[in-house]
């Protein structure tokens, strides 16, 4: 089972639109899928057809112990992508917890063992490195960081760097960033492809193969509450995430090999 947070402090970069459509193309391949959204603005919520303005139903009233994960989580209208939804009173939530002891685990003890029962747990963060991203980061042990590929691209990942490695120092070693997407791709214009070569040289390996290009359809479909593969299946923005979340699915399987090769190799030291 992964767990996967979807985190830029920076706005607008294709971070809520990337953590519901990777979910959604998850389960085409089989996946259980749970989406978590942390962020106040909802926006999550509402790309999968959440009224989040009108509804009591949120990972709010879950960590204020008023409902339990089971009360708040939402069956989407994709077969297995399930969703705890957020609302707006989420907001109140960093100001209330401050004083809480452990208040950098409070949504990890109150979701309980919910998120062992999925093969994916996505969680789309706010764009801010406050209490709520920090509850994100130690629930999960891998890091997607979308980036727009565009002028102001790098600006503020060395402080959300810093942040990482304070949490994997103090709170969660077992954190790691996997993966980097290239997100709002413009293949014609040289800026787009001059932005793209620095996030591959400063990120190395970390950089996912495909990039997400710019495209009305992802643009239209949460105005609909519909992920792009129920929008528009044939849309770039479809065929871009089905490719990206493919990817994403092969890290298993080169993990488990370099997991078989260790395991190779700790056999003929052993047996020397």
């Amino acid at each position: 089972m992964r767990k996967i947070a979807f985190i830029n402090q920076k706005g607008g970069v294709g971070k809520t639109t990337s953590t519901a459509n990777v979910g959604a193309c998850l389960t085409m391949f089989r996946k259980k899928v749970l989406l978590i959204d942390l962020d106040p603005q909802a926006n999550l919520s509402i790309h999968l057809g959440i009224n989040a303005h009108n509804s009591d139903l949120s990972i709010y009233q879950i960590i204020s112990g008023k409902r339990s994960p089971d009360e708040v989580l939402v069956k989407t209208a994709i077969k297995d992508l399930d969703l705890i939804p957020s609302t707006i009173e989420l907001a109140s939530a960093e100001i209330e917890l401050v004083n809480t002891v452990g208040r950098e685990t409070i949504v990890k003890f109150y979701l309980g063992d919910l998120i062992d029962k999925y093969d994916y747990v996505l969680i789309d963060c706010p764009p801010s490195m406050g209490l709520l991203t920090l509850n994100a980061l130690t629930i999960v042990n891998e890091i997607f960081i979308p980036l727009q590929t565009e002028y102001f691209a790098l600006q503020g990942v060395s402080k959300l760097i810093q942040t990482f490695d304070i949490v994997k120092k103090r709170l969660n070693d077992s954190l790691e960033i996997t993966g980097i997407i290239p997100c709002l791709y413009d293949s014609r214009t040289k800026l787009g492809q001059e932005i793209l070569e620095k996030i591959k040289e400063y990120f190395a390996d970390k950089v996912f193969n495909t990039t997400i290009r710019k495209n009305v359809k992802l643009s239209e479909s949460p105005s609909h509450g519909m992920p792009i593969i129920a929008y528009a299946p044939d849309s770039n923005g479809a065929r871009d995430y089905t490719a990206l979340t493919k990817e994403i699915i092969a890290q298993e399987e080169s993990e488990l090999n370099t997991e078989g090769e260790e395991a190779s190799r700790f056999k003929e030291h052993a047996f020397k």
